[in-house]
């Protein structure tokens, strides 16, 4: 194009860059001759960036670094041991742990390799899992209307400790419009028991549309009987009602590392009913039962007389 006389800034808005890109680039990679050339620019770029960085380049810079590292690494010592004595003594120039240990597997200094306690030449390499698609047909948060008169809810789930190694688990709606919280007691994650306690709940409370994580739990989302809709991954924030619930509930009563387990379903529900009964300053001092009983959400309002205290 500069051959054809184009300008340089006709040049950058058909490459889709900026003018002083065009302007940096004849003027770095010219010939001596002050004419610009691709292959030759190729291959000065090339040269350039090859001769940048390269693995271990500030322990082969420092001879005495070098000489350091090698004794240490003789002396039985792990790079993080050596990263830590230099960095305790003050020495310059500094040097961390990943850069020796990229030092070591390169090719300058692989054959000092065989001091580390595993012998190993090169990194272990992790497997790579295969993506799957966890949720079919996932409809994004983002596409939910925010109709007036649809009661929308948020659903999440409880899990056991990791070291109670049990299976059962617990699910959680929270109705955004009034705080009502429903939901039971599974005994693991599998989509079917998930289905389930969804059905369960429309038939406790009105409820037009849901929100959901992105759990393997949630698959047989089509089945639940109400358009579903999934926060971005690791956006726990879009679902703020629910997060919230949770750790209320883990606060009074389910302590993080419980085996769900050893809690009745009953004793879940009752849980439950417990928050629902309590009055909420947010809803003007009354309480999630007698707000979604006031707009129609449930058919009947539960008698304020609770015959079981879930922390006694």
């Amino acid at each position: 194009m500069l051959n054809e006389g184009h300008l340089q800034k006709d040049i950058a808005k058909i490459l889709k860059v900026d003018p002083s890109t065009i302007c940096r680039e004849i003027k770095k990679r010219k010939k001596k001759n002050g004419k610009y050339d691709a292959e030759v620019a190729e291959h000065k770029a090339g040269i350039k960036r090859n001769n940048s960085k390269y693995a271990g380049m500030k322990i082969e810079k420092y001879p005495e670094l070098k000489k350091r590292i090698k004794k240490e690494l003789k002396a039985c010592r792990s790079p993080d041991e050596i990263a830590g004595m230099l960095k305790k003594e003050k020495v310059k120039p500094r040097i961390g742990t990943n850069a020796i240990y990229k030092w070591l597997y390169s090719s300058r200094g692989q054959k000092y390799c065989k001091y580390l306690c595993t012998e190993r030449y090169h990194k272990k390499k992790h497997k790579i899992s295969v993506k799957r698609t966890m949720i079919p047909n996932r409809v994004s948060i983002d596409k939910r209307k925010k109709t007036k008169g649809i009661i929308h809810a948020e659903g999440d789930t409880l899990v056991s400790g990791q070291k109670t190694h049990s299976k059962a688990a617990a699910s959680m709606v929270a109705i955004q419009k009034t705080k009502l919280l429903l939901g039971d007691r599974l005994d693991n994650m599998k989509p079917e028991n998930m289905k389930a306690s969804m059905v369960s709940v429309q038939k406790e409370a009105r409820i037009d549309t849901l929100t959901m994580d992105n759990g393997i739990e949630n698959k047989d989302h089509e089945d639940f009987g109400l358009s579903t809709y999934f926060c971005d991954s690791h956006a726990p924030w879009q679902k703020p009602l629910v997060e919230q619930s949770i750790g209320l509930l883990r606060r009074w009563y389910i302590k993080k590392g419980t085996d769900l387990s050893t809690v009745s379903p009953k004793r879940y529900k009752d849980m439950l009913h417990y928050f629902n009964h309590k009055k909420r300053k947010s809803l003007g001092y009354k309480s999630a039962y007698e707000m979604s009983y006031a707009c129609g959400i449930i058919k009947i309002l539960p008698s304020d007389v609770i015959a079981f205290h879930p922390r006694i």
